[in-house]
């Protein structure tokens, strides 16, 4: 029991057989009420994510001190007694002669309840405090950042523990908003001076921009996104009404040589074998388009005429010479040649007299 509590119950030992029934009860309920509460000792300290913390005792004297303990919830973490004259190693914990705790390179599992108990010479306790420790990671500088075209402005840090962004247009302050991004839209406004400020409970920081923006500017660049947008969908259009066009005259074309196709074809049937020729078909030569001659005849000039038996020796000498060549058959033009007749074979005792 601490000393405050044990003067108190004394005091009120004391006050209530002059007290009448109604105030010692009051009075018995409002001792008992503060004996119940356990007391609020703890005091929060903050603590910079990666860096060194100290843990002072405040106002208190170092007057017959002996042993100072420092515990890590309920563990034990280090212990500094003077008569023996310890020397403190290089560790994570250390603890100086006025009792102060140092922790070295906070991380986040050092948050927890550390508690001091020192005692003097004599053994017995002089004090016991608890501190409660909390760790944070150090706000990064705020970046500020706009669009004319939309008319709005963003700000935003990339690290931090629970942060706070407050943020000033033209000196008027804008509701604070606990996150790593903050936005506001201004409107009929060219010239804005803007204030983003970044804090939490182990660090501050803050950033000042101007932002102008020119109703030219505006213009243009509203000009440019919407011109450049309507250009690309008249592009598609036109492309579009082009492959459109284009499908309809190819469709058109082959409706049109069917039909022709089928009238010449019905105009054949009516009229007879006559050839009947196709738009878009390539025109043949009468020669190349009349079947060949039987092998065993050849062609003849026109008007000529079989000689008579007597001289049929010399005329087949004659018809030995060799033919003309071919690519001159073919090359022939005009009319086409008349078919040549059959020749009568040559009785056999004309060909022996020959």
């Amino acid at each position: 029991m601490e000393p405050r509590q044990e003067e108190l119950r004394i005091t009120t030992r004391k006050l209530i057989p002059k007290m009448s029934l109604a105030c010692q009860i009051f009075l018995l309920i409002f001792v008992f009420s503060i004996q119940g509460a356990a007391p609020a000792n703890d005091d929060i300290v903050w603590g910079t994510l990666g860096q060194d913390i100290n843990l002072d005792i405040p106002g208190f004297q170092m007057i017959n001190i002996d042993d100072i303990h420092w515990e890590k919830g309920k563990k034990k973490v280090v212990r500094f007694q003077i008569s023996n004259k310890p020397k403190n190693p290089d560790e994570k914990y250390n603890v100086s002669v006025n009792g102060t705790l140092k922790i070295k390179h906070l991380m986040l599992e050092d948050s927890d309840t550390y508690k001091v108990v020192i005692y003097d010479k004599d053994g017995k306790n002089a004090l016991e405090k608890t501190f409660q420790l909390k760790i944070q990671e150090k706000v990064s500088t705020p970046n500020i950042d706009w669009n004319c075209i939309n008319k709005t402005l963003v700000c935003k840090i990339s690290n931090g523990t629970d942060p706070e962004l407050k943020l000033y247009v033209n000196g008027t302050s804008i509701k604070p908003v606990s996150s790593k991004f903050s936005t506001y839209r201004f409107i009929n406004k060219r010239k804005i001076l803007v204030n983003c400020t970044a804090e939490n409970k182990v660090s501050k920081e803050s950033d000042v921009k101007m932002i102008t923006c020119s109703e030219k500017g505006l213009d243009l660049y509203f000009i440019i996104g919407v011109c450049g947008g309507s250009t690309l969908f008249v592009i598609f259009m036109v492309l579009l009404i082009f492959y459109i066009n284009k499908r309809k005259k190819q469709n058109s074309r082959k409706n049109d040589e069917e039909l022709e196709i089928r009238a010449c074809r019905l105009t054949t049937k009516k009229r007879g074998p006559k050839p009947c020729q196709v738009p878009g078909s390539t025109p043949q030569s009468p020669a190349a388009s009349r079947p060949p001659p039987p092998p065993s005849h050849r062609p003849q000039a026109p008007g000529h005429r079989p000689p008579p038996p007597g001289h049929r020796a010399q005329h087949n000498q004659q018809r030995k010479a060799p033919p003309p060549p071919a690519t001159q058959v073919y090359q022939q033009k005009g009319p086409p040649l008349p078919r040549p007749r059959v020749q009568p074979k040559a009785p056999r005792g004309a060909t022996g007299n020959s």
